[in-house]
């Protein structure tokens, strides 16, 4: 069953492309007609992508990695920054850091830093400091957390990135593709669908289209995450039940120590002792009988031939 449905896609504007004059050639297949010198998206195709997309982040998701949401477009910062903090995910809604992901040990130092000066200014030590240096440390504090806040969580390379017009976040379209991060991304007429690994046909600019796409997206990792939960969940149960069932086993099958017999380093209860060991003497004797008795043959040994003529 497709996620959208394409009267919900109709009405929130996704079709409309950019002018016929700025379009990619690369961008044809997903290209439904030419009206008054615009392009016209073909919605099917999108609910296609969509549906493609939406299935490969709820995998991920379901795997317990992170995804990367990029949008510092005015259109959809407030959008994708809303949609996003429900799913507890990392995003960019601001100035795109250069090096964030192919130098991501220095972005992370200044997120530690960030993080120590949160420490300090929780501490006793911060009220014996003057007040210019309380002021710097704090609009240093406000600084980092404008750009790197949303990220603060995220410890380790995304497993997959979210981008919304990848013409204008080139940048992290192009470190996302060196390090082999597997990229999603909305993709208007005037981009190249090529460079991207779910590409997703749709406007670009309006924000209508995009926080339907980003809802969409966002439910399906949702989705993902409640799979994972409710996995763990059932993993948990059916460990703690085979511990009670060894632990029912050990206190209903548990015998004395004088009713126990060992039998060449197996241990049996004492009742079945005398059975087991007549049972035991009985096959050795019948395993004796029925080997048949080979006869030997008598090998002369040859007799050495003297050189004396």
């Amino acid at each position: 069953m497709p996620r959208t449905n394409f009267d919900t896609l109709l009405e929130a504007g996704v079709h409309f492309g950019h002018l016929r004059r700025k379009w990619n050639p690369a961008m044809a297949p997903y290209i439904f007609m030419e009206k008054n010198g615009i392009h016209i998206i073909d919605l099917y195709k999108t609910m296609a992508k969509i549906d493609e997309a939406a299935a490969a982040l709820k995998q991920i998701a379901k795997s317990g990695k992170k995804i990367l949401f990029v949008a510092t477009k005015k259109q959809a910062k407030e959008i994708v920054a809303e949609q996003i903090k429900h799913v507890n995910m990392p995003y960019v809604t601001e100035r795109w850091p250069g090096g964030m992901l192919t130098n991501f040990a220095t972005i992370r130092k200044a997120v530690r830093k960030m993080i120590s000066i949160d420490k300090l200014m929780s501490s006793e030590s911060y009220t014996n400091l003057s007040k210019k240096e309380r002021l710097t440390m704090t609009r240093e504090r406000a600084k980092l957390e404008k750009n790197l806040g949303s990220i603060a969580d995220l410890n380790r390379l995304p497993a997959a990135i979210f981008i919304v017009d990848i013409l204008k976040e080139h940048i992290a379209l192009a470190e996302a593709r060196k390090l082999n991060i597997p990229t999603f991304a909305i993709v208007d007429t005037n981009s190249d669908p090529r460079t991207v690994d779910f590409p997703i046909p749709a406007n670009d600019d309006a924000s209508k289209s995009i926080s339907l796409i980003v809802e969409t997206i966002v439910k399906a990792i949702e989705e993902g995450l409640v799979e994972r939960k409710l996995d763990r969940d059932k993993k948990a149960t059916e460990d703690d039940r085979s511990e009670e069932d060894i632990d029912h086993i050990q206190d209903s099958g548990s015998f004395e120590d004088s009713e126990i017999e060992e039998i060449e380093g197996v241990k049996l209860p004492h009742k079945d002792f005398e059975e087991t060991k007549v049972a035991k003497l009985k096959s050795m004797v019948s395993s004796e009988e029925e080997k048949p008795k080979t006869a030997r043959k008598r090998i002369n040994k040859p007799v050495a031939k003297s050189n004396k003529k």
